[in-house]
């Protein structure tokens, strides 16, 4: 089988020296999952990165689209979360063991804790972050999984974790668009060494509609989204875009042939609202 050349997507270092890609293809549940549209965009457009959980209830598809594509596992980065209805020291490693099980690969790229706050009553949150790290930092010492991170953690979870364990979490994955820049959590992650990951860079399609962004995407001949998405990029943020539609993400793809000016990187900076369009984990103690 031919593939389409691999897409010329620069990476950047985790602290452990692993190098994860800069672009990638998110997967969610409520219809955010297409087996034909993972399948093109690994075997024509070159995307190399995948993202998913356990809580998209894909799993299984999803390895089945990777089987399907005949990309070699080794040459991709797949990133899996466990949902906190697994937290708990026995409960993350089995759920982890399960979903390796379920996609039909031995080890993941990344995995990552889904969300800050616990569902299990009697436990305080931080005691049960605690416990389910230290599993995590176990599937990392086995090999299970390449690199440990959390999702929709602040600067006060982060902190207590670095408190309470040993490995410092390699990513932090939270939502970040022209609408949501939490830039006092990615300074934070900076000075840790934790890679900042960003999710819904179109804000699930509010930012395509706003006059800023029309005026620089046809400033440089290119659409709202590739703009949103090159923003995120350029800012050193890995991006994992969802889409289902193939000519959506050979679009979301083509973002690395361009360089956004200074000026539009202020103006799109100057965005910030502060809305969420996913979960807010800003209440989670």
């Amino acid at each position: 089988m031919t593939f389409a050349p691999e897409l010329s997507c620069p990476t950047i270092p985790l602290s452990n020296g692993l190098q994860i890609p800069l672009f990638g293809l998110g997967t969610s549940h409520h219809g955010g999952y297409s087996h034909e549209a993972i399948v093109y965009a690994l075997t024509e457009c070159g995307v190399r990165h995948i993202d998913t959980a356990k809580r998209y209830g894909c799993e299984k598809k999803l390895g089945d689209a990777i089987t399907e594509s005949g990309i070699p596992r080794s040459d991709l980065w797949v990133t899996n979360k466990l949902w906190h209805g697994d937290y708990g020291y026995k409960a993350a490693k089995k759920a982890c063991l399960d979903s390796c099980s379920q996609m039909g690969v031995e080890y993941f790229d990344l995995y990552l804790m889904h969300w800050p706050e616990s569902s299990r009553p009697g436990c305080s949150n931080r005691e049960m972050r605690a416990e389910t790290w230290r599993a995590l930092e176990e599937l990392y010492k086995e090999g299970l999984c390449c690199a440990i991170g959390v999702s929709n953690f602040l600067v006060h979870h982060l902190e207590e974790l670095k408190e309470d364990c040993t490995v410092v979490p390699h990513v932090n994955q939270v939502e970040y668009h022209p609408f949501q820049q939490p830039n006092h959590l990615m300074e934070y992650c900076r000075q840790e060494g934790i890679v900042f990951e960003g999710y819904s860079p179109l804000a699930k399609g509010q930012v395509l509609s706003n006059p800023t962004v029309l005026q620089i995407a046809e400033k440089h001949s290119r659409t709202p989204a590739q703009i949103c998405i090159r923003w995120s990029i350029q800012n050193g943020v890995v991006t994992i875009p969802k889409s289902t539609k193939k000519k959506r993400i050979q679009e979301n793809c083509q973002v690395f042939g361009f360089q956004l000016e200074e000026s539009d990187m202020a103006a799109l900076g100057g965005l910030h609202d502060g809305r969420h369009v996913s979960w807010d984990p800003t209440n989670v103690e």
